[in-house]
């Protein structure tokens, strides 16, 4: 009797849940993808009166759409690669080491995640005037590294905590020199959960506009900020829809690799899960 009543329980607190999720996230998606693939929609109907590919032979026709590409996807490799190598071995201090001011230094390293950000990258960009790289690639690579703080810091050091410290003991028992140790002991264990971070870095990177569009326009112009252009210039909605599902490939793509190589308790690891 029990078990039946237990079954036959609607979970209302679920479906108004999954409900107002689909309409603040499915919804704005589905009506972006239509745009994209739209050549005729007025109002007031609600079905375009023409779907097709007018729009996305006209944006990928476009030189400055293929040259802002490539800036958006060599800026995030340089990028992410630079973050790694600042970062990795400061998490790994931060999460092994003890010394002085450790953790003022560790949580100086989040500040910048605690200020309105565009107010930070004005007065980051004031410093930059002086430096010359307003307008520069190098500009735009520092700025954007300022962001990829949170993720190559914060995840990492949870990471290296993580590692079993006792098997890192065992191995250095038996003769096993310090770079054995962490290139068979800590970094399989907390590989995972850094390519995470790494991942993060990069999908994030990618999508940064604020600091490249302050920085860098109008000499170096990514993908998003060619977005804001085309927005800002052309009354055309499909522009806008079109480089909005370009934007979202490189992110379906990181998402499979992840799902492909990093485990979903990596991922959860990451966060502390």
């Amino acid at each position: 009797m029990a078990a039946t009543l237990t079954k036959s329980r609607v979970d209302w607190t679920g479906i108004v849940f999954a409900v107002v999720l689909t309409i603040v996230i499915v919804v704005p998606l589905l009506v972006v993808g239509t745009w994209a693939f739209t050549n005729v929609w007025r109002y007031p109907s609600v079905i375009p009166q023409e779907f097709g590919l007018r729009f996305w032979n006209q944006t990928l026709a476009r030189a400055d759409v293929w040259s802002s590409i490539s800036m958006s996807l060599t800026l995030s490799f340089t990028v992410t690669a630079l973050s790694a190598l600042i970062c990795l071995p400061a998490a790994y201090a931060f999460a092994r080491l003890d010394f002085p001011g450790k953790n003022i230094l560790f949580f100086s390293f989040l500040a910048g995640h605690a200020f309105p950000k565009f107010g930070l990258l004005v007065a980051i960009a004031g410093i930059f005037l002086q430096l010359n790289l307003i307008g520069s690639f190098w500009g735009v690579v520092l700025i954007q590294l300022v962001g990829t703080l949170l993720f190559m810091i914060w995840i990492p050091v949870a990471a290296f905590q993580a590692v079993d410290r006792r098997m890192e003991e065992a191995a250095r028992d038996v003769g096993a020199s310090p770079l054995r140790v962490f290139w068979s002991i800590t970094l399989p264990q907390a590989g995972p959960t850094i390519a995470a971070a790494i991942l993060l870095s990069f999908v994030g990177t990618f999508y940064e506009t604020e600091g490249a569009w302050l920085i860098g326009a109008p000499q170096v112009r990514t993908l998003p900020v060619l977005m804001i252009s085309f927005i800002n210039n052309q009354p055309v909605i499909q522009y806008g829809a079109v480089l909005s599902v370009l934007l979202w490939v490189p992110s379906f793509i990181a998402l499979l690799f992840a799902r492909k190589v990093v485990n979903s308790g990596s991922f959860a690891r990451g966060f502390g899960g």
